[in-house]
């Protein structure tokens, strides 16, 4: 079945998991046209996070909580241009570590540290989960943000159990910089040149339209998926399309909102799609 998406060229949108994912439907024989949503950059002002790495050095968190791997990777980045790297990579090292998924972890390995614990799943809900059963009672914990979302329920759930959070926000996104990229997609699936879009979280859904719209190009974005094929990984994506009046064409079954069952899924479809063109 390795070659069952052979002479597909598939849209993805940016997405945490989107290497894994554009691999996946690589190893399945699909073309990946990949499409960057967000640019990431520095946050404008850096005082906040060198004082957050200062506080991290002069007194060593007792739990550190890393949210992505981009960023421990920016927090790095910074504290190498004051000269604070070495300081800081021995502070860390003395916190117990916990990482929201695989990613973070990997980008403390790279400073040669170890996370304690991570999430089976890379989600809020599963790093408050994870930290629910410790007692942080008077724990300082350092706590690395990621843009564009509320936080405040990781908050206060680790409030709530007696931590001392100390938050930092390295990096932010800069949403017009990618415009282009979403712009030059949508000409994609209006000119007919590309076969399916896999969509897997809601806020893929709101991008589109919001760049769509900043740039007069929302019907000629609703064009291009009336002629392609739209595979949603989930309910919540489903409910997004159809509250923008679009159709969701596949999806896989109930309960196995992942990867590998969306892709099954637009594959089947896909097949079916070209047995009717040939006949």
């Amino acid at each position: 079945m390795a070659d069952r998406l052979n002479g597909t060229r598939i849209l993805i949108l940016e997405t945490r998991e989107e290497a894994q994912f554009a691999k996946l439907l690589a190893e399945q024989g699909a073309e990946v046209v990949q499409c960057p949503m967000f640019t990431i950059r520095d946050v404008p002002d850096p005082a906040a996070v060198e004082a957050w790495i200062r506080r991290a050095i002069d007194k060593p968190f007792d739990d550190l909580v890393l949210m992505t791997g981009e960023g421990l990777r920016r927090i790095m980045k910074l504290a190498v241009a004051r000269g604070l790297d070495q300081a800081l990579v021995a502070a860390l090292a003395k916190s117990r570590k916990f990482t929201r998924g695989p990613k973070p972890g990997r980008a403390l390995r790279e400073v040669g540290l170890d996370a304690q614990q991570t999430t089976e799943k890379p989600t809020t809900d599963g790093v408050i989960e994870m930290l629910g059963g410790l007692d942080l009672k008077g724990h300082r914990l350092g706590l690395q943000l990621y843009p564009d979302k509320d936080h405040s329920a990781l908050t206060g759930a680790l409030a709530a159990q007696g931590a001392e959070v100390d938050t930092v926000l390295p990096y932010v996104y800069d949403s017009k910089a990618a415009d282009a990229n979403i712009i030059a997609a949508i000409d994609e699936m209006a000119e007919g040149r590309i076969d399916s879009i896999a969509l897997t979280n809601l806020g893929q859904v709101r991008r589109l339209f919001e760049a769509a719209k900043a740039h007069s190009s929302e019907a000629r974005l609703r064009a291009g998926l009336e002629r392609t094929l739209i595979a949603s990984v989930g309910p919540a994506v489903s409910g997004e399309l159809a509250a923008h009046g679009l159709r969701t064409d596949v999806s896989p079954v109930e309960d196995h909102y992942f990867m590998r069952p969306l892709i099954s899924a637009m594959a089947a479809a896909l097949a079916e799609k070209r047995a009717r063109v040939a006949g």
